[in-house]
């Protein structure tokens, strides 16, 4: 499946158009409109139909053209609203990135610090399942909208209080985000793959069954046999997932000097 990158339009459209909520938008971006006329639609009924069929139908159907005619607009009337298909995506990222119920400053959350990375995580993984076109997007250069920073804020503000130097907690925050994100990511993937094929991972694997009989040495493989005897690869992904993340926390706690 082809990959998309975000951060890809316009720096100061892009920004515009992500706070666009928060801050007025700038002259030239504001839609041009008729004497006494009111526009049709707006950027974020444009964003929820380019979210609604990259849901729906996959991340290449929510093209301008496509997204026209799920409007029922001409597509030069879309880009009074959204200038490209970059600044679209940064949009739609940012506002599934906004979706995550993360606590914000003075809102409530549970004492222990461990806990409210559980929070990151599933909300996270939640996410990815419910846009599986996410795995898709790489976002090596993020869309920097107000849902990206929640997500930052929200993890810095767990960390900040274990005693860390300042630069141990970001690189902490850092390393929870990369590993979080990208178990999540795979875990879409995976998904997306099934859905697309229509096989399932198991059927897939079933297929090859082969390997094992006929093209496996186990003289070349000793780590392999020796665990598939004593554990019959009984772990899951999400087996693997859960350890990677517990090590992880645990090694950041051990660097707690408290």
């Amino acid at each position: 499946m082809s990959e998309r990158r975000s951060g890809e339009g316009q720096p100061d459209r892009t920004l515009a158009l992500l706070w666009r909520n928060h801050r007025q938008l700038p002259s030239d971006l504001q839609r041009k409109r008729g004497a006494g006329r009111r526009p049709s639609l707006t950027v974020d009924d444009v964003v929820h139909a380019g979210i609604r069929l990259a849901d729906e139908q996959g991340l290449a159907a929510a093209s301008m053209g496509g997204l026209a005619k799920e409007l029922a607009v001409g597509t030069m009337t879309l880009y009074t609203y959204v200038p490209s298909k970059e600044e679209l995506l940064d949009l739609m990222v940012d506002q599934v990135l906004g979706e995550r119920r993360l606590p914000g400053p003075g809102e409530p959350r549970p004492v222990d610090w461990r806990e409210q990375v559980e929070i990151y995580s599933v909300q996270t993984r939640e996410m990815f399942q419910r846009h599986l076109w996410l795995s898709q997007v790489s976002t090596i250069r993020p869309p920097v909208g107000p849902g990206m920073l929640a997500g930052r804020e929200y993890l810095l503000s767990v960390l900040l209080d274990l005693g860390l130097t300042p630069t141990e907690t970001n690189t902490a925050a850092l390393a929870i985000t990369t590993y979080v994100d990208s178990a999540a990511g795979l875990e879409a993937e995976s998904l997306l793959v099934e859905r697309t094929t229509g096989q399932t991972n198991n059927a897939w694997w079933s297929e090859r069954n082969d390997l094992w009989e006929t093209y496996f040495d186990v003289d070349r493989h000793p780590a392999m046999t020796a665990i598939w005897h004593a554990d019959g690869y009984r772990s899951t992904a999400h087996d693997a997932y859960r350890y990677g993340l517990d090590r992880l926390l645990d090694g950041i706690q051990a660097m707690n000097p408290r």
